[in-house]
């Protein structure tokens, strides 16, 4: 009887606590619809994360985080990777193309606070590396001042600990992934924060030529449908890293509604607006809601 070749994929994934469990939750489904798929995790460092005492839109954008990991697909190193969609830049090389997306975990940002620290009545400095963040604090809390942090979960909650900070925000997903609940002191509902365009969703990359079908147990509709809506509400706004901009997009039915949140850089006059439409028109209604907010509509 001939032998079964059994199949071998190389995952790449940042090399942070959260990147790695990101990633084995797709290696997990692929285990369980392909027990014969053998699968190996390749993690490396970015250069976004290395550069640690520089806002990332002086340095490159987002694509920061990605580029390695895109140099490790081209050369055949690796056979896909894994990111947060929120951190992926909006322009996709065609020779890498998204495959697909996870279903979403829950989109909203959350605030960890330092014990005893009451946010709706002292003043006090809550770190964040994120404009769309900041603006959207300034309006619920007046009181606070704001200061640039970066680094992943883990080395912010370490600053948070040891340096002047009274409390950072970060995106509820990875605090669910990481298992660190218990450490929240608020969620912000979406009205509150309108998360980034992406925000609670795994994209998975790979090469252009290459077989992905293995993925499908595992990706899903919803999602990319939601990805398409609210990344093409960024691009219409030539939205990059520097710019404060947030979309975020519910399927009801048959249909689908965006929630906008635009300013244009180096001012603070925000502006917020919705749309909904049938989901076959997801890119188109991102589209329109980003001209009505950039007219000032």
């Amino acid at each position: 009887m001939e032998k079964r070749i059994r199949r071998r994929i190389r995952i790449g994934s940042r090399d942070s606590k959260l990147a790695v469990i990101q990633s084995e939750i797709v290696m997990e489904a692929i285990r369980k619809a392909h027990p014969d798929i053998e699968l190996e995790l390749v993690t490396m460092k970015t250069t976004g994360d290395m550069i640690l005492h520089t806002s990332l839109d002086k340095v490159g954008g987002k694509g920061l985080f990605v580029k390695e990991l895109d140099i490790a697909l081209r050369e055949g190193r690796i056979d896909l990777s894994v990111h947060s969609l929120k951190d992926m830049p909006m322009e996709i090389p065609e020779d890498l193309p998204l495959i697909g997306f996870s279903k979403r975990e829950d989109p909203r940002d959350v605030l960890i606070l330092k014990d005893g620290f009451q946010i709706e009545t002292e003043a006090g400095i809550i770190g964040s590396s994120s404009k769309r963040r900041v603006l959207q604090l300034k309006k619920l809390y007046p009181n606070l001042q704001f200061e640039t942090i970066r680094g992943n979960v883990q080395t912010r909650l370490r600053k948070l600990e040891e340096q002047n900070y009274n409390g950072i925000v970060l995106a509820l997903a990875g605090i669910r992934r990481l298992g660190l609940e218990n450490i929240v002191t608020k969620v912000l509902s979406t009205d509150e924060m309108i998360p980034a365009a992406g925000q609670g969703i795994l994209a998975i990359q790979g090469r252009r030529d290459f077989d992905y079908s293995f993925l499908d147990p595992f990706l899903n509709k919803e999602s990319e449908i939601i990805a398409t809506c609210e990344r093409a509400f960024v691009t219409a706004l030539d939205g990059g890293c520097s710019s404060p901009i947030a979309g975020y997009a519910q399927i009801e039915g048959n249909e689908i509604r965006l929630q906008g949140f635009y300013c244009e850089e180096n001012r603070e006059d925000i502006r917020i607006g919705s749309i909904h439409g049938e989901i076959e028109k997801a890119a188109k209604l991102g589209e329109t809601l980003a001209r009505q907010l950039k007219e000032g509509r």
